[in-house]
């Protein structure tokens, strides 16, 4: 195992564009789940120049029955579109929440999808998909993320912060940043390299027809002012920061790249720190184990960690279309585990009170048929804090059951 070493992990603000699609596509989910709590969704968004494009299967009562759309609904999905884009600051010329122009192709759900999701086997609902899926937790964040994820989050939290409240008139929604750590052992020593790409008003570069390095130096220096409050200074030791490295980024968002749903899953996760199954997360109700799994995936990993089973833990869990019990289950403690990882996986499928790990037993147990998703649609669907019924895989109540069980 190497004890030196570097790694990198991105984060992209609620203004890229994928980000921009994957928060459309989950304000569409909640929508739909607050209307129904057993509806089905999934929901692909494309956004480019003027343009939203919706595509994907829906079944919901009340909005969307035997092919058609009650009255007003169509009309409900496409101010929730606007006003999306609308909350994340879009207002140019390129990119306006008020002018650009809307598509809806959404439809109703395959009849044979559905027939194994609502009745699988063991008279209980099938996964709405096979797949794997995983999650991850570790000691190195008071969160237990990756701290190299953790701190690029971080970083565009605030500035994003600092923009809707004025205080960072020079900032536009669309942003990028990236950290890089040298580790000793398994602990993050120094920061090595901080990149951040962000798109500004005019003027504020040091290339084209509107450079003027005076302002540059002020988005510079604010910028370094926002890592150096994020970062613990005992990591910010010959530091190299990469600011607007390409000299100007006025023309961002979806003018200024096309994006889609699921684009960032990586972003989404642990950073490339630990696997990922493939499947996105955003546009897809919770029947979806791509979604749900995941989510109960990062609970039993965070949970294994705060117990102090282990610093590092990774688990997997797969499922296959229509059936509701998984395929397998399977943990991986990296080595720093305090009993066996076969333990471990004993334990979980043990305890009671999460009754299982049908796809309706993680919806029941950790509540997800609830309108909670577009606040996950950025900055990451782990190392959230639970806020009420918000990310409530990212409790940790299962400590004292997983002790008990392991004695």
């Amino acid at each position: 195992m190497r004890t030196d070493y570097l790694f990198t992990s991105e984060s992209v603000s609620e203004g890229h564009p994928d980000k921009v699609s994957d928060q459309i596509s989950d304000a569409i989910v909640d929508l739909f789940l607050s209307k129904d709590p057993e509806a089905r969704i999934a929901c692909e968004t494309l956004t480019t120049t003027q343009l939203v494009v919706l595509a994907g299967e829906i079944r919901c009562k009340g909005v969307f029955e035997n092919g058609k759309w009650a009255p007003g609904a169509e009309k409900e999905i496409e101010d929730t579109v606007r006003e999306t884009v609308k909350r994340i600051g879009y207002e140019q010329d390129g990119f306006h929440w008020e002018t650009l122009r809307f598509e809806n192709n959404l439809h109703g759900q395959s009849a044979e999808i559905a027939q194994g999701v609502d009745a699988g086997d063991n008279k209980d609902e099938g996964a709405g998909d096979q797949g794997i899926m995983f999650g991850y937790a570790t000691d190195e964040t008071p969160d237990l993320m990756p701290a190299t994820l953790y701190y690029s989050h971080k970083i565009l939290e605030r500035m994003a912060a600092d923009r809707h409240a004025g205080l960072a008139p020079f900032l536009e929604p669309d942003a990028k940043s990236q950290v890089t750590l040298r580790y000793e052992g398994s602990l993050p020593v120094a920061a090595t390299a901080v990149v951040v790409s962000t798109q500004h008003r005019r003027g504020y570069c040091l290339t084209g027809d509107h450079a003027d390095a005076a302002k540059y130096a002020e988005l510079e220096a604010y910028v370094r002012k926002v890592v150096a409050d994020v970062i613990p200074p005992v990591l910010l030791r010959g530091t190299k920061y990469y600011i607007n490295p390409t000299g100007a980024f006025e023309i961002g968002g979806p003018d200024g790249d096309a994006g889609l749903t699921g684009r960032k899953i990586i972003v989404d996760t642990y950073g490339g720190a630990a696997p990922h199954g493939g499947g996105a997360f955003s546009g897809k109700d919770p029947t979806k184990v791509d979604r749900s799994a995941a989510y109960i995936t990062r609970y039993l990993a965070k949970n294994v960690v705060a117990a102090g089973l282990a610093t590092r833990c990774t688990i997997q869990i797969a499922y296959a279309i229509g059936v509701s019990e998984p395929l397998s289950l399977y943990v991986d403690t990296h080595d720093t585990g305090t009993v066996g990882d076969d333990k471990i996986e004993q334990a979980i499928l043990g305890i009671a009170k999460l009754g299982g790990l049908t796809p309706r037993s993680i919806r029941t147990h950790l509540g997800l048929n609830k309108p909670i998703y577009q606040k996950t649609a950025a900055y990451g669907h782990f190392g959230r804090k639970a806020e009420g019924d918000l990310f409530p895989w990212e409790r940790t109540d299962l400590v004292a059951d997983l002790k008990a069980a392991l004695g």
